[in-house]
């Protein structure tokens, strides 16, 4: 019998999780622990392993297929493209002073799309090979170009057989033909609300009357379009966070049930307002406190409230080909599934490498929408965004679950070569599996209770958490 090599990390409580290469883990002691290392395995231990996926009798054999079927299916394979982000305009009529797309003021020029580039941006969806698209609007505030989104809808309609549009607005100043152009069937609408009113206040709009502009608009978005069709994400500064339970309660009241947690992005302009050197462990405590408080608030609340990412990120653990997430893969190819274009026309494989690029670190634009894409220095990155045989990687149990985000460590570092667990992408993930795994093994029922929920099943089965004792 053949064992497939084995992963190991200690638990708070004394013992050892254990994971394979496809995955697949269990929970055991130090003396298993010892006789794997000294190959001196038992009878009792060889038949765990066997039954439970984690070795074969020989090459070719079902357990053998199986494990190579759950090994491939984590890995990331990019499809053809067809998620473009646009970005008509860096113009917004809002200045927070973390924004990472590093915005122009509203009436500022030059910093829009022209006639050329919109044409050039068409001729590029048009050449495109696929038959669905889904086209992001950023910003700036892109409502500002209504003329353009308007455009950019009737050309996908007339060339792909689906679209959907998503508008990322920050819902502060909407016209009626916007409400309009919100209310189109294949059209949503992403915005911001920085967990209760008071911090959203105080981060994004700095007074009262735009504050009640905001919730105003956002209150008649909700009712008129349909929480379907209205995501909302905070932004979180780490050393001034709002209450965990008023972000949840606020969230709740608007029928919101997701709730994605977002710390100060260190791009644009909030380089340099924050600090990028900033804790990771900062940001884990808050966001660990928050999940405890999601699972109080989901033990007696009618609709239960998730944290978006966290989900994510436990669903990766339960299921392979869980790779929806644009941040989180391996290999996280970029590039090829979707891509970015900027106001002037440059095309960047992400929104990440176009701040890289815009403050001057870093050129990694891949060509623009007048002469072609050219791929070749992201190419670079995509040979070292893989974290199976990435030397720091190999030995966390945690390495099928996670991923790679090599322009996080250019924007922080300079460099793609820092050691992992010094990185702030490693420390965060590190903690997020650490608590998925903490509440697995749980046999609290309020926990149990909010898993079940995030994991999309009725119950959450207590065969999940594996044992070999």
């Amino acid at each position: 019998m053949t064992v497939f090599p084995l992963r190991f990390r200690p638990s708070p409580s004394g013992d050892l999780l254990f994971a394979d290469e496809a995955g697949s883990y269990f929970k055991s002691d130090h003396d298993f622990l010892t006789r794997y290392a000294l190959d001196r395995l038992t009878d009792r231990d060889q038949d765990y392993l066997l039954r439970n996926g984690h070795a074969f009798e020989e090459a070719g054999d079902l357990a053998y297929a199986g494990f190579e079927h759950r090994f491939a299916s984590r890995l990331y394979s990019p499809g053809e493209l067809d998620y473009v982000i646009l970005v008509p305009t860096l113009r917004c009529n809002l200045a927070c002073g973390y924004c990472q797309v590093s915005r122009v003021n509203e009436n500022t020029p030059g910093f829009d799309w022209d006639d050329r580039t919109l044409d050039a941006v068409l001729r590029f969806l048009g050449g495109l090979t696929t038959r669905k698209i889904k086209i992001e609007f950023q910003g700036g505030e892109p409502s500002l170009r209504l003329d353009v989104l308007t455009k950019v809808r009737e050309f996908c309609l007339t060339t792909f057989e689906s679209c959907e549009f998503v508008v990322c607005t920050n819902l502060q100043e909407i016209s009626e033909d916007a409400w309009q152009f919100f209310q189109l069937p294949d059209v949503v609408v992403s915005t911001s609300l920085d967990g209760d009113m008071l911090t959203h206040e105080r981060q994004r709009t700095l007074s009262c009357d735009k504050t009640r502009a905001f919730e105003s608009n956002l209150h008649r978005a909700l009712k008129q379009l349909g929480t379907d069709k209205v995501s909302a994400l905070p932004t979180i500064n780490p050393h001034r966070p709002p209450l965990a339970r008023s972000v949840i309660e606020t969230y709740a009241f608007l029928g919101m049930r997701s709730i994605y947690l977002r710390p100060i992005n260190f791009q644009g302009f909030a380089r340099k307002k924050y600090d990028a050197a900033a804790s990771a462990a900062t940001w884990n405590k808050y966001h660990s406190d928050f999940i405890d408080d999601l699972v109080e608030y989901n033990w007696t609340a009618d609709y239960a409230v998730e944290e978006y990412y966290f989900v994510h990120c436990l669903r990766r653990v339960l299921r392979s080909g869980h790779n929806g997430h644009v941040d989180l893969r391996s290999p996280n190819i970029v590039g090829y599934g979707y891509v970015v274009i900027d106001y002037d026309g440059k095309v960047y494989p992400t929104d990440e490498a176009r701040m890289v690029t815009r403050l001057g670190q870093f050129d990694l634009s891949m060509g623009d929408v007048f002469d072609g894409i050219d791929r070749s220095t992201i190419e670079t990155l995509n040979s070292e965004a893989l974290n199976n045989y990435h030397p720091d990687c190999v030995h966390c149990p945690y390495q099928p679950y996670c991923g790679v985000d090599l322009v996080d460590d250019l924007s922080r570092y300079g460099r793609i070569d820092m050691p992992k667990h010094f990185t702030d992408f490693c420390q965060r993930h590190t903690y997020i599996f650490d608590k998925i795994f903490s509440m697995i093994y749980s046999d609290d029922p309020k926990v149990r209770k909010s898993m079940a929920i995030w994991a999309g099943v009725h119950q959450f089965d207590r065969a999940l958490a594996r044992w070999h004792r």
